[in-house]
């Protein structure tokens, strides 16, 4: 699977949970961090680690576990690092607070072909 693939996969698993405003960002040419942040927000803490949880378990499933995983706890910004695609998936206070898509503003989105709520 390539890394485009898996950010795709990333994407359809969050879709799956109800995430809103997914957006796949390729910083390939932009940071050496990785080639694709998959960003997307939920409701509420809980929903953010249902989220978060559910990529986790289905991407294990494939073989894929992450690297580093941060912000179950408090559930308001949850990372996981798959080394060549790190997810955000934040409560929309936070999301709109730090504004990932504005900070890598230079980065080429990658559509979806699927519908996001």
């Amino acid at each position: 699977m390539t890394e485009q693939d898996l950010a795709r996969e990333i994407a359809e698993i969050a879709s799956a949970e109800k995430a809103a405003d997914i957006v796949v960002l390729d910083v390939s040419g932009i940071t050496v961090l990785a080639d694709n942040l998959v960003i997307c927000s939920g409701r509420s803490t809980i929903q953010v680690k249902a989220i978060a949880e559910s990529i986790e378990d289905r991407l294990l499933e494939k073989g894929y576990k992450p690297l580093r995983r941060d912000g179950f706890n408090e559930g308001r910004w949850v990372v996981l690092d798959y080394g060549s695609v790190i997810v955000h998936v934040f409560r929309q206070q936070e999301r709109e607070y730090y504004d990932l898509e504005n900070l890598w503003g230079d980065a080429r989105r990658l559509e979806l072909g699927m519908t996001t709520s």
